[in-house]
């Protein structure tokens, strides 16, 4: 068996014995080898220790006496199917709720929010910075009640509470309930978005994890994808039961969004170990749930971690980790821009000279694009094995495009305005679930790997408050300062992830040269 470095993650981790031995393509896992890497041996169980810890029933051995355990491709390949139908839809249908109660703000300003509660266009700014700050400040605290609790407690209740404030959001009126409100929405949306990622982490092996993902974030795109058009068709129920648009927007998603809160409390699986839901369905046959399991831990022995809280070395590892601040840099300075863009992108459009309901659907098609880009982009990540080439790669035409968009600002073509907004828009969103990818990945633990995720979307929500600053109302409507700003944090993170590349490279490059495995992920 192969040892389990981070180098290896192209080889087969799984033993394949001669068709005469065991045949019909039956794979054999052997015992874990001597030495193999562990991340605490006291946590990482075997597998038929695992299953019986949680109360299931552990298929006999297929060989009397030995310690091994046979099954076919066929079979796992079911089982995966099993997993990618039950796990991924709810995640994927929870990040598109997610999305459009954080983001449905933008459309609501056309329908004269701000005129309605009271506020102005900065103090509208300074909501926008509570949402983030609200996410940013429990991001980490949440993920520690994720791993003792487990995720299918802890996010159904997270959708529920942050559904319950996107409904009431119609009833404020006034900058101090606008500001509350924000801030609670910010506070319950906290975690989990790492709390998925980790989960994703937990359920797969390492070289599937970058096209989930990927899959993951596609509830994102095809929020911000269909947002506009949903809100066009919301926001004609101005006058229905006397109120505004707006309002009938915040009610409608907010309802939905609680609706999926309680799906997940229906249907998704508590762990890898107890692959059933709180309600008892199960997905799983005793023999795939241990197919289910083996198959992680013999890839990653520290998904065999049975501990429920995260250890103070972890957590010290990960927060001197000076390798993530390239990660950390390159997001934040990344997703800045879009946070503004997609805030103000109907703004922008009537700027450009089309309608204000019609500025709605089109700042959709933009996000509609990225929804095929972001899966590619997973799955070149996963097939080339290249997560910081490939996560360049997008950051690069995101960058470009906004430098399109910036030389163009005073320019009165309103489709060339446009396209490269479109385009831009389109390629925001590639890069960060593969840079995701990457910084699990080179995670050695399970819980440094939650951490390192919290980290992750700390960053991008901190993001959120440098972007909701960067168009200003004295700079309407072209907003040239604005867009220069966006340059300038787009530029800082080319160069940010061009340094995640190099420092993987080189660190590599200097264990080689001591006669050491490759470490790290590049």
């Amino acid at each position: 068996m192969h040892d389990a470095d981070p180098n290896q993650e192209d080889a087969p981790l799984l033993e394949q014995n001669a068709a005469s031995q065991h045949p019909e393509g039956a794979i054999e896992l052997q015992p874990l080898a001597q030495g193999e890497e562990h991340d605490n041996d006291d946590d990482n169980l075997s597998v038929s220790e695992l299953l019986s810890e949680d109360g299931l029933n552990t298929p006999p051995s297929d060989s009397a006496g030995k310690d091994e355990f046979i099954w076919t491709p066929a079979e796992e390949r079911r089982v995966l199917l099993k997993l990618d139908t039950s796990v991924m839809p709810l995640l994927i249908i929870a990040f598109f709720a997610l999305q459009l109660d954080r983001g449905n703000i933008g459309s609501a300003v056309t329908d004269f929010f701000l005129e309605d509660v009271g506020i102005t266009q900065n103090q509208f700014n300074v909501g926008q910075q509570l949402l983030a700050l609200g996410i940013v400040l429990w991001e980490i605290p949440s993920n520690f009640v994720l791993y003792r609790v487990g995720p299918s407690v802890w996010l159904s209740g997270q959708i529920v509470a942050w559904g319950l404030v996107a409904t009431f959001q119609a009833l404020q009126h006034g900058y101090p309930a606008y500001l509350s409100t924000r801030f609670l929405l910010g506070t319950f949306e906290s975690g989990f978005i790492p709390a998925s990622l980790f989960t994703i982490s937990r359920f797969y092996k390492r070289d599937e994890t970058s096209k989930r993902f990927a899959w993951f974030f596609i509830g994102n795109h095809l929020a911000t994808a269909v947002s506009g058009v949903v809100a066009y068709g919301i926001l004609h129920l101005r006058g229905v039961l006397e109120l505004a648009g707006w309002k009938w927007l915040f009610i409608v998603e907010g309802v939905f969004t609680i609706s999926i809160g309680i799906l997940f409390i229906i249907f998704f699986p508590r762990s890898v170990q107890t692959p059933s839901s709180l309600t008892g369905i199960r997905y799983f046959s005793d023999k795939e749930m241990r197919i289910l399991l083996e198959r992680v831990v013999r890839d990653d022995p520290s998904k065999g971690n049975t501990r429920r809280s995260i250890s103070k070395a972890e957590i010290w590892s990960t927060a001197t980790n000076w390798r993530l601040i390239a990660h950390v840099v390159a997001t934040v300075c990344g997703l800045a821009p879009g946070s503004a863009l997609m805030a103000y992108g109907p703004r922008l459009v009537i700027a450009w000279g089309y309608g204000r309901l019609q500025s709605n659907a089109m700042v959709s098609i933009g996000p509609s694009i990225g929804l095929l880009l972001c899966i590619a982009w997973g799955m070149l990540a996963d097939r080339f094995k290249k997560r910081g080439a490939v996560a360049l790669a997008g950051l690069f035409v995101w960058w470009l495009f906004l430098l399109i968009g910036r030389l163009l600002v005073y320019s009165d073509n309103g489709p060339a305005h446009f396209a490269a907004f479109a385009i831009a828009i389109a390629f925001q969103g590639t890069w960060h679930p593969v840079n995701g990818s990457w910084m699990a990945l080179n995670a050695p633990t399970a819980g440094e790997r939650s951490i390192t995720m919290a980290i992750l979307i700390m960053s991008a929500n901190s993001a959120g408050i440098i972007g909701g600053q960067l168009f200003q109302s004295g700079d309407a409507p072209l907003y040239p300062i604005g867009w220069t700003m966006i340059v300038c944090l787009t530029s800082v993170a080319l160069l940010a992830m061009i340094g995640a590349n190099v420092q993987y490279w080189v660190l590599n490059r200097r264990l080689v040269k001591k006669g050491l495995p490759k470490r790290y992920h590049p």
